[in-house]
């Protein structure tokens, strides 16, 4: 066996534990939604890549509107807040799967023309180096409620 390959083969593991430091946890998904509760801008985008890509859940696109990069996305949940002064992501759910999961959430909250919003909804999120690459919302088509 040549040298090159068994100092890779001892060095393996280790480079597979070093690998596990950046898989996204429960907590990690959390701490995310309790940043969006606590109307935390900042908080919300250090879970974020630097190209990170926001799907939003409604725009002129058949996926709704992309925003793309730190601050495209920060400037879409900055609008998020203005929109809603007292939106709540509630009852939240995670998932995790490899590079992959979701949040399950009921979202609600009032415009500021006054108009009240109760839906369901979810995150679908791509993960890349312990953080969020990719985050594509969805949620349900209600009524607005007096």
């Amino acid at each position: 066996m040549k040298k090159g390959t068994l100092i890779f083969l001892l060095l393996l593991p280790t480079l597979l534990m070093a690998q596990s430091n950046n898989e996204v946890t429960i907590d990690f998904l959390q701490s995310f939604a309790d940043a969006f509760n606590a109307h935390d801008v900042r908080a919300i985008m250090s879970h974020m890549t630097n190209d990170c890509v926001f799907e939003a859940s409604a725009g002129p696109d058949f996926d709704g509107e992309k925003f793309t990069g730190q601050k495209e996305v920060k400037k879409a949940f900055d609008n998020v807040f203005a929109t809603f002064p007292d939106a709540h992501w509630g009852n939240t759910k995670h998932f995790i799967l490899g590079n992959r999961g979701f949040s399950e959430w009921i979202f609600s909250g009032i415009k500021i023309d006054g108009t009240k919003i109760e839906v369901t909804g979810c995150d679908l999120f791509t993960f890349k180096d312990g953080k969020i690459a990719v985050k594509n919302s969805f949620r349900k088509n209600r009524l607005p409620m007096k």
